[in-house]
């Protein structure tokens, strides 16, 4: 059985359980409930199951030692339930598909303005999986878009998100992004700031706007994205502003992290993503430094941020679909920075 699979058989074999519970079929021992299980499994998964039992931590054997036991419907009902999460955990400790790394392209912004092909083609040669555009894409006409999408296509490189002002979220412009989006082949349509504000209604208003989005380009298979800046993080009357966001708006939109802004905020990127499970699929690597003369100048693992901490939280309940460096500049030029942050990064997430 791959371990894509795994996730997948556990809900089955879970429903098939919970069946059996309802129809009053409870086990009353540990033998019965062996029992039941193969009764519950297909032949091509009997193996794997008793292999995947030592996933428990020694959790049957314990229960065989015990002189003997009775098992409640509710209980009962409750252990099948968790059998997806133990399963999942055993998925986690197999071989998966990496998780891509790629490029916000504002990094490079210089070298996009002059060279937008030549750009794309120089970060894909670096390593770079994926590019994120900003705003100055909203301007290209289609035929423009289309001929990145080409050089894309060649290069094997994605855009799975692009960086959109405000006003890019609603009415014509909203229509414009989307067409355009397609176009790339991206999936997220990401507002990348909004202005502070000075009301928890005014932010209320914030996570209306997505949610409208967010249902005017559901049709069309995009989805909504917000980017946090510093301003998210301070409180509005007790409250954080990212907080009402995250509270008020559809589970379809993505919570884009955006790591030296939260953290020169003081705030944990780690219990950040920890208390939103599966919204925070994308995040912008980007360090940071309390030394002032240092700030965001510094290159990706030189800073402040626990960058394996954010991985693991990341990757166990984060959600996260692939991640993207974002530097605001550094000693050296904006390619070299790339090239460097790149290095980095891998280094820290295991030499990917």
């Amino acid at each position: 059985m791959r371990a894509e699979e795994i996730p997948r058989f556990a809900r089955d074999f879970g429903a098939r359980l919970r069946r059996r519970a309802s129809a009053s079929s409870l086990p009353s021992s540990p033998e019965d409930f062996a029992n039941q299980a193969a009764q519950s499994l297909p032949l091509s998964g009997l193996l794997f199951f008793g292999s995947s039992l030592l996933a428990f931590g020694g959790w049957l054997s314990r229960i065989a030692a015990m002189p003997s036991i009775t098992f409640s419907r509710r209980s009962f009902l409750a252990m099948s339930a968790t059998l997806p999460w133990a399963f999942r955990g055993l998925a986690s400790a197999s071989p998966m598909k990496a998780i891509p790394v790629g490029l916000e392209l504002y990094s490079v912004r210089e070298a996009l303005k002059t060279d937008p092909e030549g750009t794309v083609r120089a970060v894909a040669q670096m390593g770079y999986e994926v590019v994120e555009f900003y705003a100055p894409y909203f301007e290209w006409t289609e035929a423009q878009a289309k001929q990145m999408r080409k050089v894309m296509d060649e290069l094997g490189i994605k855009c799975y998100s692009t960086h959109n002002n405000e006003e890019y979220l609603s009415g014509k412009n909203l229509e414009r992004a989307r067409d355009l989006n397609l176009i790339l082949g991206a999936k997220y349509v990401v507002q990348a700031w909004s202005d502070p504000k000075p009301s928890l209604d005014a932010w209320k208003a914030v996570a209306d706007n997505l949610n409208t989005a967010a249902e005017e380009l559901e049709p069309a298979g995009l989805k909504v994205g917000y980017h946090n800046h510093q301003a998210e993080w301070a409180p509005v009357s007790g409250q954080r502003p990212i907080e009402i966001l995250a509270k008020n708006t559809k589970a379809s939109v993505m919570l884009q992290l955006d790591v030296g802004t939260c953290l020169e905020a003081g705030s944990d990127p780690v219990a950040w993503i920890r208390a939103n499970p599966g919204r925070i699929r994308s995040i912008h690597c980007k360090d940071w430094s309390p030394d002032p003369t240092k700030g965001y100048k510094v290159l990706f693992g030189e800073g402040k941020a626990d960058w394996k901490g954010i991985f693991q939280a990341a990757e166990s309940v984060g959600g996260i679909e692939y991640y993207l460096v974002e530097q605001e500049g550094s000693q050296f030029s904006e390619m070299e920075t790339a090239r460097e942050c790149l290095q980095g990064f891998r280094a820290a997430h295991g030499g990917r």
